[in-house]
């Protein structure tokens, strides 16, 4: 009786504390913005300043002449691509109690902080320890931890619920999650406030990592335990074990709603990462002076208001117009803002003008996008007879990481080519060097003129996706074809 107990308390330990079949206020608040804050807040700094680290603090670009910065990003992320395969096939063929993607969010809480730590504890004894290192952590947090929180915790809105309201919201609270809290913090207070006070002295950013990498284990925990896959739970005889992730492949492929989303994402993943890169870089040296405490913040700020405004705003919008009309009318904004940047790319006021403008037509793609996706697997499970969740998601995710390293080490190669210099520290004070004209044009093409060009080519491409039209008659008779296998299988049994 003791052990049945013990087995009964140990399974009750990793069950969800979502149990209603309707999505639940609490699931909102702890699941989708708590929960996913800590993850994404260290990713995001990760993203804006970890470049940073390598080029300022830790002075990669002089290594192998400047090749070294531009080559291990690039070979870190073609790996990062085969795991996040990888991950796919594994996600679409877990069957457990607490769903197929849930119980790797429970791993990643784990993972996530001791990789997060490793990043920043680079030995400098010796070159060829200190590249090894670099190498290992980043490929450790990347290719490993990061992506198998990553492709679960995408998968969460899509396997939540059928029900398309339900999961509109489930999708603007991650978003709030992503773009506010860790906007907050990465665009905001570490600018004007932690930046300053980093220096370039690498105690105080390692003091940095491993107090935000250790925030990430709790909140992922929350995530974890306030989330609920429904859609995964339909069945209990799943047809996607059945079903080769070849074949799920193949239906992702050849299908025009979510190639067209598949390109559209690789398209405002090159823009963006651009320019979240340059971000840093364009402040300290053609908007402002470095690490003035102003420059970027004002920056943050403008694209900041937007993106609060659209937490109230976008999703009734796109319940009224469409989520793709809504992101199409959206990416008019954004590129009229960027050409607004251009016009006068050292000029504060301007620059400002035309960032508020961006980031307004930003917040469709922002806040409706993983629902756009989420009905374009529904789509597919209509069309198919089977889920892809798993395998749809390795690719949104291989081309995340991979432009990700792509951008990063053009970006880097860039820098070197044109001349920079890092600042260097002299008696504990930094201090930065003067940057050539080809520097400061280079910074303003990666952050203000690229994504006029994505701008054009994304609503080009969302023009071929009305996957939208007759979702709903589809949903119906994805839920007629279940509870006539259920009852068929019922049948039998008896």
């Amino acid at each position: 009786m003791k052990e049945i107990r013990a087995k009964w308390l140990k399974a009750k330990m990793y069950d969800s504390r979502i149990q209603s079949p309707e999505v639940e206020k609490k699931e909102k608040w702890i699941g989708y913005l708590m929960g996913p804050a800590g993850a994404l807040l260290l990713n995001a700094v990760l993203a804006s300043y970890l470049n940073v680290y390598y080029t300022d603090v830790l002075d990669l670009t002089t290594i192998w002449g400047g090749v070294f910065l531009m080559i291990f990003p690039i070979v870190s992320k073609v790996i990062d691509a085969v795991t996040n395969i990888a991950m796919g096939y594994l996600i679409d063929h877990t069957r457990t109690a607490q769903g197929k993607a849930r119980p790797y969010l429970l791993l990643a809480a784990v993972l996530l902080p001791i990789t997060g730590i490793l990043l920043f504890v680079v030995p400098e004894s010796n070159q060829t320890l200190e590249v090894i290192w670099v190498m290992l952590s980043y490929n450790l947090f990347y290719s490993f931890a990061y992506t198998i929180y990553n492709m679960s915790h995408n998968l969460m809105v899509p396997l939540s619920t059928r029900n398309s309201e339900q999961r509109g919201e489930l999708a603007v609270f991650n978003n709030i999650a992503s773009i506010m809290i860790s906007g907050i913090v990465v665009a905001l207070i570490f600018p004007m406030l932690i930046l300053p006070r980093l220096g370039v002295d690498k105690g105080s950013w390692i003091t940095m990592a491993v107090i935000l990498s250790i925030l990430a284990l709790p909140l992922t925990l929350l995530e974890y335990y306030h989330t609920k896959e429904r859609v995964t739970e339909e069945s209990a005889e799943d047809k996607e074990n059945a079903v080769s992730f070849k074949e799920q492949m193949k239906a992702v492929f050849t299908d025009r709603y979510m190639l067209c989303l598949l390109l559209y994402f690789l398209v405002y993943t090159v823009g963006s990462t651009m320019k979240n890169i340059s971000l840093v870089y364009y402040c300290n040296y053609v908007l402002g002076s470095y690490n003035d405490g102003i420059t970027q913040t004002m920056v943050s700020v403008i694209g900041g208001i937007p993106m609060g405004i659209g937490i109230f705003a976008v999703w009734p919008l796109a319940k009224k117009f469409g989520k793709r009309n809504l992101t199409m009318a959206g990416f008019v904004l954004y590129g009229i803002g960027s050409a607004i940047c251009c016009l006068a790319p050292t000029n504060m006021t301007v620059v400002l003008i035309g960032q508020f403008i961006k980031n307004i037509g930003g917040l469709p793609c922002a806040y409706v996008f993983m629902a756009l996706m989420a009905d374009t697997y529904d789509h597919l499970e209509w069309k198919h007879g089977f889920r892809v969740d798993g395998a749809a998601t390795s690719i949104y995710s291989i081309i995340t990481v991979t432009m990700t390293g792509v951008c990063t080490g053009l970006f880097n190669r860039l820098l070197s080519s044109s001349g920079y210099v890092a600042p260097s520290l002299v008696d504990g004070v930094t201090v930065a060097a003067q940057q050539t004209d080809s520097v400061k044009g280079m910074l303003i093409f990666c952050f203000v003129g690229l994504e006029i060009i994505t701008a054009i080519v994304m609503i080009v491409l969302l023009a071929f996706v009305n996957v939208e039209k007759g979702l709903k008659e589809k949903q119906e008779e994805i839920a007629a074809r279940r509870n006539a296998e259920t009852a068929e299988s019922e049948e039998k049994n008896a």
